[in-house]
C-alpha cells in the first residue's frame, strides 16, 4: 500500500467529458450550505426550501427542512413529465433466464398501483412497510410506493432467517410485510413465504404489529403454499387490479423514508433512519458526479443487492432520481456458469458496473481468460464497494475488465453515511491503486488520534467526519441514547462522528482507510491494518483471497493470523507459506509478519460477499462460533478447522 505505486490519471478524452470539475472542491470548501443547496435544486421541490442545514440540536440534524418533495416523484413522474417516459429505466435480468425490461411510464404506472392499493388497506403516512424479497422488479416498486405514500419501508435481505426478519419487524412496529413465494437460487427455486410464516408466529407469538401479508408470485413451486386467511393476500390479486392513476402528495423533507438494520458487534441490530430531502439530495449528487452519468447514453449496473445500503442508494434512490436505466440482475455471479456477468455487460452494453472487491478476487481466480472472452468496451467506468480494495486487485480490474481505459471510482462509505463520502472524481482524480483519493466536495474528514489531533501523512488513526452532511442517518430508531453513545461519544467534546473506520493520509495526500479499527491489530506496539496485511498476502502470484485478524497473544497482545485461498490447489504448503510471510516482510515489515497462515478451501461470507473476520477470530482464539446465521454456508468453518487441526 505504498503510495508510491503507480498513479493513474484520467484521459484527456475523460477529462474532456467529465461531469465533475475541480472547482467542485472550492466552490463546496467556501460556502458547503450553497453547495447542498445548490445539489438539492436538481430535485423537484414542491415547495422550495429557504433554510439547508440546522445544527442546533447536534447531533440530531435536519436539512432543507422547510421544503417539500415526493421522492417517488422524483425517481419516476418527472422522467414521464420530461417526455422520457418511454426510455428504459430497469432491464431485468432474473433466474432461470427469464428478463423483463421496465421503462418509466410503466415504472410510474407499477408503482401508483401499489401506493393505490397500499392506501387501500389503511396505509398512511409515517407506517412502517417490511419487504422481505429477492432481486425482482416488485420489490423496487414496492420501495417507491412508500416513498410516494410517506411510508416509511424496512428491507430486509431475503437470505436472512425469519428470527432475523421478526427482530426487525418488530422493532419497526410494521403493518404490512411483502415478500414472494420463493425465490431462484442457481435456477432452482427456495421457499421464502415460509419464512415470513415462521418469522411472524401465530397465536400468541405473533407479531403484534402486522396486519397484512403481500405475496409476489415468483417461483410457483409450491401449489399447497400456507397461506393466513384475511391477512395474506396475493400481489396479483391486489395491487396489480389497482389503478394506475395516484395523485401523489409532497412531504417534508425530513420525513422518514426508510429504516435499514446494521448488526452491531454487540446488542440487538440498530435501526439507522433516513430522511427524504436531504438523502435523496446526496444520492442523487453522488450519482451524477461519481459515477459520471450520462442520461440516456449510460448503462449503469449496481451488483449489491437492495437488502443492503448500497442497493438503497445505487440501485433504487441515485439512479432513478437522474433518469439513468440500469441492470437489475437477480442471480450469482456464476450461474449457470461464470460467463454470467460479462455476458450481460455484453447484452445490454454496460458502460458503469460497481461491484465490491470480493467479486473481482473471484474473477482474478476464474481467470482472465473469462473475461477476456468477451466484447467488455461498452464499459467507461467501474467502481467498487464495500470494503477496501488492495492494489493488486485494483490493477488487475483495470487492465482486464477495463481496458486500462476506464477510470476506477473506490467509494467509502456506510449504511449511516447515505451515499459516497470517500472517492475519487473521474476526470479530475489521478488515481492510485488501493485508495479512495479523499473526501468528495462538500464532505469533511479528517485523520486523527486518540486525542482527537490531526495526525501528520503517514500515521494511521480513526477516521472521523467533522461536519454534517445532508444524508446522514438522522437516528437509531426508537433509540435517542444509542445513537448519540455509538456514533458521537468517542469525540463528543468535539462534535465528531466516528465511522469506526481506521485511515491515513500518506505522503502524496492520498487518503487510504484501512478497515474498522477492530481490524487495526496492535503487535508489539506497533499498529498493522488487517487490510494492509491482506495486501500484501494477495500480492503473492498463488493467493486469490485472504482474510487476516488480530488474535490474543501472551506476547506480543495480537498476533496476526491470516487465512488465504489459493489460486490452484499446491502439494507444498510449507513453502508457500514460508514464501507469504516473507512477502509480508518485504511489503510491510517484519513486525507484521502472519503468526500462523492457514490455507483454507474457502473463507465465511455473507450473502453480501462480507467476509466475517469476526468468526475467524473465534476459530483462532479457540472459541465457540458466534452467530452464523448471515452466512452463505455455515459448514465452511469445518474445512477450516480441519487444516489448523
Amino acid at each position: 500500500m505504498s503510495s508510491t505505486d503507480q498513479v493513474y490519471p484520467p484521459s484527456p478524452e475523460f477529462v474532456a467529458q467529465a461531469n465533475a470539475n475541480e472547482a467542485m472542491y472550492s466552490r463546496a470548501a467556501n460556502d458547503p450550505e450553497e453547495f447542498w443547496a445548490e445539489q438539492a435544486r436538481r430535485l423537484d421541490w414542491a415547495v422550495p426550501f429557504t433554510r439547508g442545514l440546522d445544527w442546533s440540536d447536534a447531533p440530531f440534524a435536519t436539512w432543507f427542512a422547510d421544503g417539500k418533495l415526493n421522492v417517488a416523484v422524483n425517481c419516476v413522474d418527472r422522467h414521464v413529465d420530461a417526455g422520457k417516459g418511454d426510455r428504459v429505466a430497469i432491464h431485468w435480468v432474473g433466474e432461470p433466464g427469464d428478463s423483463r425490461d421496465l421503462t418509466y411510464s410503466q415504472l410510474k404506472d407499477e408503482v401508483s398501483r401499489a401506493a393505490n392499493y397500499f392506501a387501500s388497506i389503511g396505509l398512511v403516512a409515517g407506517d412502517r412497510v417490511a419487504i422481505y424479497m429477492p432481486m425482482v422488479p416488485e420489490a423496487i416498486i414496492a420501495m417507491l410506493a412508500c416513498a410516494r405514500l410517506g411510508l416509511t419501508h424496512t428491507v430486509v435481505f431475503a437470505g436472512f432467517s425469519s428470527a432475523a426478519l421478526r427482530a426487525r419487524v418488530d422493532d419497526a412496529g410494521a403493518k404490512v410485510v411483502i415478500t414472494t413465494d420463493g425465490q431462484f437460487r442457481r435456477g432452482e427455486p427456495a421457499p421464502l413465504k415460509t419464512a415470513v410464516d415462521e418469522a411472524l408466529g401465530s397465536g400468541d407469538d405473533a407479531a403484534p404489529s402486522v396486519e397484512k401479508v403481500i405475496v409476489v408470485r415468483r417461483t410457483n413451486h409450491d401449489p399447497d403454499l400456507p397461506w393466513v386467511a384475511g391477512r395474506d393476500v396475493w400481489w396479483e390479486d391486489t395491487v396489480a387490479e389497482a389503478s394506475p392513476v395516484h395523485e401523489p402528495e409532497a412531504f417534508d423533507a425530513e420525513q422518514p423514508l426508510f429504516l435499514l438494520y446494521t448488526s452491531g458487534t454487540t446488542g440487538s441490530p440498530k435501526g439507522i433512519v433516513h430522511t427524504s430531502g436531504g438523502y435523496l439530495t446526496q444520492a442523487a449528487y453522488t450519482f451524477h458526479n461519481v459515477f459520471d452519468h450520462k442520461e440516456a447514453r449510460d448503462v449503469f449496473w449496481c451488483t449489491a443487492d437492495i437488502g443492503w445500503v448500497t442497493g438503497h442508494t445505487y440501485i433504487v434512490y441515485g439512479p432513478l432520481a437522474n433518469g439513468a436505466t440500469e441492470i437489475v440482475y437477480e442471480g450469482t455471479p456464476n450461474s449457470p456458469d461464470e460467463h454470467r456477468h460479462f455476458n450481460i455487460i455484453e447484452k445490454y452494453g454496460v458502460t458503469t458496473y460497481y461491484t465490491a472487491p470480493t467479486l473481482i478476487r473471484t474473477f482474478m481466480k476464474w481467470g482472465r481468460q473469462v473475461p477476456d472472452a468477451h466484447d467488455l468496451t461498452s464499459l467507461r467506468l467501474l467502481g467498487t464497494v464495500g470494503e477496501p480494495i488492495n492494489p493488486e486487485a485494483w490493477r488487475w480490474y483495470y487492465d482486464v475488465i477495463g481496458g486500462n481505459r476506464c477510470p476506477i471510482v473506490d467509494t467509502w462509505w456506510q449504511t449511516e453515511t447515505g451515499a459516497h463520502m470517500l472517492a475519487p472524481l473521474p476526470g479530475v482524480t489521478a488515481c492510485v491503486p488501493g485508495s479512495a483519493m479523499g473526501p468528495l466536495p462538500g464532505i469533511s474528514a479528517k485523520v486523527v488520534d486518540d486525542n482527537g489531533n490531526e495526525l501528520p501523512q503517514g500515521e494511521q488513526g480513526y477516521l472521523v467526519l467533522d461536519k454534517p452532511w445532508p444524508g446522514m442517518l438522522r437516528g437509531i430508531w426508537g433509540d435517542r441514547q444509542r445513537f448519540i453513545d455509538t456514533y458521537w461519544s468517542r469525540f463528543a467534546e468535539q462534535g465528531w462522528y466516528f465511522a469506526g473506520d481506521g485511515a491515513r493520509y500518506d505522503e502524496n495526500g492520498a487518503l487510504w482507510v484501512l478497515g474498522r479499527v477492530d481490524d487495526v491489530m496492535n503487535v508489539s506496539g506497533h499498529r498493522i491494518s488487517t487490510a494492509e496485511v491482506e495486501s500484501a498476502l494477495v500480492a503473492h502470484p498463488a493467493v486469490a483471497e485472504a482474510a487476516v485478524i488480530g488474535a490474543a497473544d501472551e506476547t506480543t497482545g495480537q498476533g496476526i493470523v491470516a487465512f488465504v485461498i489459493l489460486m490452484e490447489e499446491s502439494d507444498d504448503h510449507d513453502a508457500l507459506i514460508t514464501q507469504m510471510r516473507d512477502q509480508v516482510a518485504v511489503d510491510i515489515s517484519p513486525i507484521a509478519k502472519p503468526r500462523e497462515i492457514n490455507i483454507v478451501p474457502e473463507l465465511p461470507k455473507t450473502r453480501s460477499g462480507k467476509i466475517m473476520r469476526r468468526l475467524l477470530k473465534d476459530v483462532a482464539e479457540g472459541r465457540e462460533l458466534g452467530d452464523t446465521s448471515t452466512l452463505v454456508d455455515p459448514s465452511v468453518f469445518e474445512a477450516i478447522r480441519s487444516q489448523r487441526a
